[in-house]
């Protein structure tokens, strides 16, 4: 028999509850995030000897920071977005997009979470617009970014040129919208003035169809819109058929 035994103890009375209180100090924490963007008219460009190096001009008068140019996506790349939930399609993002200006990743996000632009086939100038950065050369939430979005004609080889201004995140000034229309319409004055603008273009342009149908560009791999295309909507070189 052991020297010193374990008493058992007899059945536990449960507890009383604490008493509610009616009322508490408390703080409360909320996020809300909003986006917001507009996009103006088409402009048709006829192109030159530059490419597309000549649309961070288009930002003069406006820019506040050094402007940079986005290249579409490569083809393996299709796929990248912005968003947390979506792996690997957010790994895919943060590594294209890993060199590049805070600002432009911030634009990158807000326009491309409200679908403004579509870098699948999108090659994008932007920079700061209006507003300031953090310490981390990160917009605050009222500030403006944005620039020119453009894209090829696959039937004439042309440029398709657009202004594009995005703001947002967790709060919005008031007047943000009403300085985003203003800016909006300055880049868009640039687009036309420019001596390649060949006019405006009535209506909305048809969006390519990306992976979906047409043939596929023999110097990128990216899909046309339609089997007629003569030229490819995302490098803009002219397709070749088997």
């Amino acid at each position: 028999m052991p020297l010193f035994g374990k008493r058992r103890k007899g059945p536990t009375q449960p507890s009383a509850p604490p008493p509610i209180l009616e009322e508490i100090s408390a703080q409360d924490f909320s996020l809300k995030l909003s986006y917001s963007a507009k996009s103006s008219q088409s402009v048709r460009v006829r192109t030159g000897p530059e490419g597309v190096a000549w649309l961070v001009r288009m930002l003069d008068g406006y820019v506040q920071t050094e402007p940079e140019l986005v290249e579409p996506y490569p083809v393996e790349l299709g796929q990248a977005a912005p968003f947390i939930g979506r792996m690997p399609a957010a790994a895919d993002w943060l590594t294209y997009h890993r060199q590049r200006f805070p600002v432009t990743r911030h634009a990158l996000v807000v326009l491309e979470a409200v679908d403004a632009i579509d870098l699948g086939f999108d090659t994008f100038a932007c920079g700061l617009l209006d507003g300031t950065v953090d310490t981390s050369g990160y917009p605050e939430y009222n500030t403006i970014v944005g620039g020119v979005a453009s894209h090829w004609d696959e039937t004439t080889g042309d440029m398709i040129v657009r202004a594009i201004v995005g703001w947002g995140g967790k709060g919005v000034r008031g007047d943000t919208e009403r300085n985003a229309s203003r800016i909006l319409s300055g880049l868009f004055a640039n687009l036309k003035a420019n001596p390649r603008a060949l006019g405006v273009m009535a209506g909305e342009e048809p969006v390519s169809g990306g992976t979906q149908g047409g043939i596929a560009c023999a110097h990128c791999g990216f899909y046309s819109g339609h089997a007629r295309a003569f030229y490819c909507p995302k490098c803009g070189m002219r397709m070749t058929r088997g």
